[in-house]
């Protein structure tokens, strides 16, 4: 038969305390983080209006690039080149190093949600005080004190703050891990954008060495009219004049194309050596101006900027609650176990034993402000990271029109250049008859050449941009970055 307690059970009434101070510690953390809540909304693609503006580009599923873009150059010299830059490029070394930075952090953050122990031991010799509560014989000896202890606590995770901290770790370690393949499309476009360059150098240097070629045989049938005196020895010098001016611009063009060699080789993250033994570049294909079906809807998915910035805003809100959960108590379990005494001998006696356990709460009361201050820098931070995303959504729904847009145009622009080189060919063609039949004058001629030339230099540099043209498309659609899925960022309201 049990009897009664007179009074409610001790244990009844430790439970019942610490629930009230529980439930009271909660209400004033809630009346302290009232009034406070993020300001900025997340946009969306499809709340960006782009269909006006997309009107009439060609639409297809396969037009996002794929993860070897730089195959559609046609160039094999150009693959080997990208793969090099991807193998070799400290750049990217660095990227993929703030990776693992990043994973580690998230290690330390997560680690608070488990058991930690700790084994610890001492030994000290002193001298016992005479006048203390030391008893004798020990007062006014030497001798040793020694303990060995292991303690495991644990953290009861009530608000949720250790894994909040955790998932933000987790989020900014894929928003680095998106960095990395940014960098990889940055790497990769600039190395194409300066082959490009170097293909663009060459087809003018041929054009500046057509042109000497033409000049050199205007000078010997101008040397015949002389003799023939049907022009004067003006006639002569401008067409001994013309010949210094093309040599100075094909030697400008071998320095063009010199420099962009160093230029690539640099970028692959070799030596100036290794710019040297790069051929002259022989790209074919043709580009069509399309855009995916998706666009804009699934930009928000391919582009890493905007990826990557997604990560940073869902790591922003779960900084949110960290800072809103260290408001309410801090609740923890701990136990140890050892051994303590005075003197070795009787270190390890059964009687030396120490044991322990029990909770612990910790609640903030007067901090000042410093946790309400807290708490607002990262809603702040949060609205921050919002407002940047958005305003990489809008930059980069731009950006794909503006190639679109530049495409569309670069084909009339091309057709034209076509016709008006077409022309102005027939024009040369005319008068250097005439004046090898001494009808017509050398300044004719001279006229009609400078009009060929900057037409053919014209054409290169359209066709050099329509090329440059299909490179920014495929960057502006994220270059065949394709990310594992994702939730979408909270909303501020989930937040509150």
């Amino acid at each position: 038969m049990q009897v009664p307690f007179p009074f409610p059970h001790p244990l009844a009434r430790l439970s019942r305390r610490f629930s009230l101070t529980l439930a009271a510690a909660v209400l004033a953390g809630c009346a302290s983080t009232g009034g406070l809540q993020p300001q900025s909304t997340l946009g969306t693609a499809n709340a960006l209006e782009s269909a006006t503006s997309l009107e009439g580009a060609q639409l297809t599923p396969a037009a996002w690039p794929t993860h070897a873009w730089w195959e559609s150059f046609g160039d094999a010299q150009l693959d080997q080149l990208v793969q090099a830059a991807l193998a070799g490029q400290p750049g990217l070394k660095a990227a993929a190093a703030r990776v693992r930075q990043a994973d580690a952090l998230a290690g330390v953050a997560g680690a608070p949600l488990y058991p930690q122990g700790v084994v610890s031991g001492r030994a000290t010799r002193q001298r016992f005080s005479e006048n203390s509560t030391t008893p004798q014989p020990l007062a006014g000896s030497w001798d040793w004190t020694a303990d060995v202890q292991a303690g495991v606590g644990y953290e009861i995770d009530f608000w949720g703050k250790n894994q909040a901290a955790l998932d933000a770790a987790l989020g900014r370690a894929q928003a680095a891990d998106v960095d990395r393949h940014a960098a990889e499309l940055m790497l990769t476009t600039s190395l194409v954008r300066a082959y490009l360059k170097l293909d663009a150098a060459y087809l003018l240097r041929d054009l500046a060495e057509q042109t000497l070629q033409q000049r050199e045989n205007t000078l010997k049938l101008t040397g015949s009219r002389v003799q023939a005196q049907l022009d004067s020895r003006l006639d002569m010098k401008q067409a001994e004049a013309a010949l210094p001016a093309t040599r100075e611009r094909i030697a400008a063009l071998n320095e063009q194309i010199a420099l962009t060699r160093n230029q690539v080789a640099a970028l692959t993250g070799q030596g100036p050596d290794a710019g040297i033994q790069i051929r002259r570049p022989a790209m074919q294909g043709d580009y069509v101006a399309a855009i995916p079906t998706a666009v804009p809807a699934d930009l928000i998915g391919r582009r890493p900027d905007v990826v990557a910035q997604r990560w940073r805003v869902e790591a922003a809100s779960q900084e949110i609650k960290v800072a809103r959960a260290q408001f309410y108590p801090n609740v923890s379990l701990t136990a140890f176990a050892g051994v303590q005494s005075l003197g070795l001998s009787d270190l390890l006696n059964a009687g030396s034993r120490v044991l322990g356990i029990g909770p612990a709460i910790s609640l903030p009361v007067f901090d000042g402000g410093r946790l309400r201050g807290n708490l607002g820098a990262r809603q702040a931070e949060y609205d921050v990271a919002v407002e940047q995303y958005n305003g990489t959504l809008i930059t980069a729904l731009h950006d794909v029109v503006d190639q679109i847009v530049s495409l569309r145009w670069q084909a009339e622009r091309s057709a034209q250049q076509q016709q008006a080189l077409v022309l102005t060919q027939e024009g040369y063609d005319m008068a250097t008859a005439r004046y090898r039949n001494g009808v017509g004058s050398y300044l004719q001629v001279l006229s009609a050449e400078s009009q060929v030339l900057q037409q053919k230099q014209l054409l290169i540099e359209l066709q050099t941009r329509g090329r440059a043209l299909h490179l920014e498309l495929i960057r502006a659609l994220g270059g065949g970055y394709a990310p594992q899925a994702a939730q979408p960022p909270q909303s501020p309201q989930s937040l509150s």
